[in-house]
């Protein structure tokens, strides 16, 4: 579990993708196996204050200067998954998305457009030698999108409440074969009970990533530094995979009340989130 920093850095889910050993290539593959050995790996919190650290200087680092060579590491059923940080590409990525989540003065006083035009050059340079780079991680501030709880059960749900000088901890992790499967009958069970919409443009998205990866692959949905915007008492009992699960099966069914009824629960459980978000 994460511990208490005297800085936290908060307000942020991540849906992430960890592969076996198996699927990288060398010479990557000998650096996560030596990797996956160290003791003093960084966790997300310290990846965030990197990162944030490099809008310091004048003119801000909007993206870093060299890729990460950091991850996350877990295993399973003693199989060693890595998921690496990439934290250069999707600084890139993060960058495209800025214009919708902040005010323009705002956008300007925190990255002038000089510092944003020479990373989108930079980006586009880049991508034309690396056109299939993908990112392991996927991040989401202040909210989780409700596409990313189609790819987890609520069997699957972590939940430890912390205590002393540790944080709480909420995430779901499944096999890959088991988050594609879902994202399938989700997006069948949808196309069925209505045309088009976000719920069915954000599945279609994901489930496209998900297929870039090992299909031995693991998925985790963390809640990250949402448990600092959530109450305790409605952090322990958020059931929004269960609520997500029983409106699509609801859709599956033609009861367009129950389904109502679940998409309620979540609209009024996320409410709060959205208002400290406006208060910021």
């Amino acid at each position: 579990m994460p511990k208490v920093s005297s800085v936290i850095v908060p307000y942020a889910a991540y849906l992430r993708v960890y592969e076996p050993l198996a699927a990288f290539p060398e010479p990557e593959r000998a650096h996560w196996t030596r990797y996956a050995r160290r003791p003093d790996r960084p966790t997300y919190q310290d990846e965030l204050r990197r990162s944030l650290a490099d809008l310091l200087p004048t003119p801000p680092v909007a993206v870093p200067v060299h890729e990460s060579g950091d991850a996350f590491v877990l295993e399973a059923d003693g199989v060693v998954h890595v998921c690496p940080w990439r934290t250069r590409l999707r600084g890139w990525q993060a960058l495209g998305d800025l214009g919708e989540e902040l005010p323009a003065a705002v956008l300007d006083a925190v990255l002038p457009p000089l510092v944003r035009d020479q990373a989108a050059q930079d980006y586009e340079r880049w991508l034309a030698r690396n056109p299939d780079a993908r990112p392991w991680i996927r991040t989401a501030t202040w909210q989780v999108p409700l596409n990313w709880f189609v790819l987890v059960a609520d069997e699957e749900r972590e939940y430890t409440k912390g205590s002393g000088d540790e944080v709480p901890l909420l995430r779901y992790r499944t096999p890959m074969v088991q988050a594609r499967r879902r994202v399938a009958r989700g997006l069948r069970a949808l196309r069925e009970a209505v045309d088009e919409g976000p719920l069915i443009d954000g599945l279609v998205d994901v489930g496209r990533w998900l297929e870039e990866f090992h299909p031995r692959s693991l998925v985790e949905l963390d809640y990250g530094g949402l448990v600092h915007a959530l109450p305790a008492g409605d952090l322990e009992g958020d059931r929004s995979a269960a609520d997500v699960a029983e409106g699509i099966d609801a859709l599956r069914r033609g009861d367009g009340v129950a389904a109502g009824e679940a998409y309620g629960r979540l609209v009024e459980r996320w409410r709060a989130v959205r208002d400290l978000r406006s208060a910021n």
